[in-house]
């Protein structure tokens, strides 16, 4: 892989890795303990991720279950989810604190499925946008002493990378909406 390609090549993995992430915290009628990743809990003054002050189960498919390990933390725990946008009010016993996740609506499904396209169409269009700002820079090479040859073959290979990103980014859009489709 040509050094030339790298900037571009990065600035493609973070648009992707960023789209796993999104999509991971999109919940599609499946308790998933990835929808808590940006929740902060108050922890003696410091924001803490929920991962980091108590451990989270999924026992059944529409529920997750935080058991902290202070309980002293069930209030503050509450409290940052309900603080979020989870959309779900937590219930605890004393000891745990339980989610339950409602069935979502076909409507709501529709929805979801939109949503998730829309923000793989963002995706693309930095990748996109990464293409453009190296087949740029590739044009300012040419003004020096790089052959018209050299710089063809690179935005031939900054071409084969942003195609393969595309696919990447429709696979993973079709993934998604097929899970939020299923019941």
């Amino acid at each position: 892989m040509d050094a030339r390609l790298q900037p571009y090549e990065e600035k493609m993995q973070k648009a992707f890795d960023y789209l796993v992430t999104d999509l991971g915290a999109i919940r599609a009628g499946r308790a998933n303990p990835h929808v808590l990743d940006k929740i902060k809990v108050d922890y003696y003054g410091t924001p803490t991720p929920i991962q980091q002050v108590g451990n989270i189960t999924v026992p059944e498919p529409r529920m997750i279950q935080i058991a902290p390990w202070e309980k002293s933390l069930i209030k503050e725990i509450e409290k940052a989810i309900m603080m979020s946008d989870v959309g779900i009010t937590p219930s605890n016993d004393g000891t745990l604190i339980r989610l339950v996740f409602p069935e979502l609506t076909e409507e709501r499904r529709k929805e979801l499925v939109k949503d998730v396209k829309k923000r793989g169409e963002d995706s693309k269009v930095v990748i996109r946008n990464a293409r453009r700002d190296g087949n740029d820079a590739f044009k300012k090479l040419a003004k020096t002493e790089v052959s018209e040859d050299e710089i063809k073959e690179l935005e031939d290979n900054l071409q084969k990378l942003t195609d393969k990103f595309i696919k990447d980014i429709d696979k993973l859009v079709e993934d998604k909406s097929k899970e939020i489709l299923t019941v």
